[in-house]
């Protein structure tokens, strides 16, 4: 289980992003992080995580999640990653490999191996030597998710990794997400495409600076909590 306790960040600026947030997540789900722009949702997974600064407690399994740091796998939003740097597909997948290697240690056969499994699996064998920069948005995002495969984690946090990417793509994504599920792995995606949702996700969190439900999609996903979410009375969306 996955449990958070009091969760608050506030900014520098003294703007409180997010606000206690309480919750108790079963593993071996897909949770979808829905809510309207600038709710707090890109947050709500770095205050997890620790990237920023947070205030309240957060455990998996008992033991704080920066006990789990090897185990937990993070692909924040494509627009705020390097295209340009100078990686082939291979050696980006490789990465994944990096956490659970001995300091100084380099990828070997086995690892190498590992990788070009998930390329299979994301369907992007031919592409293993072609840098990253000359990926199209889809493939680009396949690799990413290939690299989270081979580092085998338990915790991964998707931060709208649909953002354009093409339909076949975003096809094989979900699918392989759903199989790592099925495995045990805890999926956390940042998702705004609310047509989706419901095909998706077997649990939502609604947030909108703090977390207005959360669930399994089926009893959470209503029409009222939606409007709550986006404070939105009159849209035939949400009527």
């Amino acid at each position: 289980m996955l449990e958070i306790q009091n969760l608050s960040v506030v900014y520098s600026n003294g703007v409180e992003a997010l606000s206690d947030v309480n919750l108790q997540l079963n593993a071996g789900s897909i949770y979808g992080i829905i809510g309207p722009n600038g709710a707090g949702k890109t947050t709500f997974v770095k205050g997890i995580l620790g990237i920023v600064p947070a205030h309240g407690k957060v455990t998996y399994k008992g033991k704080s999640i920066k006990s789990w740091a090897k185990q937990t796998a993070y692909v924040e939003q494509k627009k705020n990653l390097d295209l340009d740097f100078p990686i082939s597909v291979l050696d980006c997948v490789l990465l994944g490999t990096y956490p659970k290697l001995r300091f100084f240690e380099k990828p070997g056969a086995t690892e190498k191996a590992a990788a070009r499994k998930a390329i299979q699996q994301v369907g992007l064998t031919d592409q293993e030597n072609r840098q990253i920069g000359e990926l199209s948005g889809g493939q680009f995002q396949r690799v990413l998710i290939a690299r989270t495969m081979v580092q085998d984690a338990d915790l991964i946090f998707l931060d709208e990794p649909f953002v354009g990417v093409d339909i076949n793509s975003e096809a094989i994504i979900i699918d392989l997400l759903k199989q790592l599920a099925e495995e045990g792995k805890t999926i956390f995606m940042v998702h705004h495409d609310l047509s989706k949702v419901r095909r998706y996700f077997e649990e939502v969190i609604l947030i909108n600076k703090t977390v207005i439900a959360y669930g399994s999609t089926e009893n959470t996903y209503t029409k009222e909590n939606l409007r709550k979410t986006f404070d939105v009375f009159d849209d035939p969306m949400f009527t």
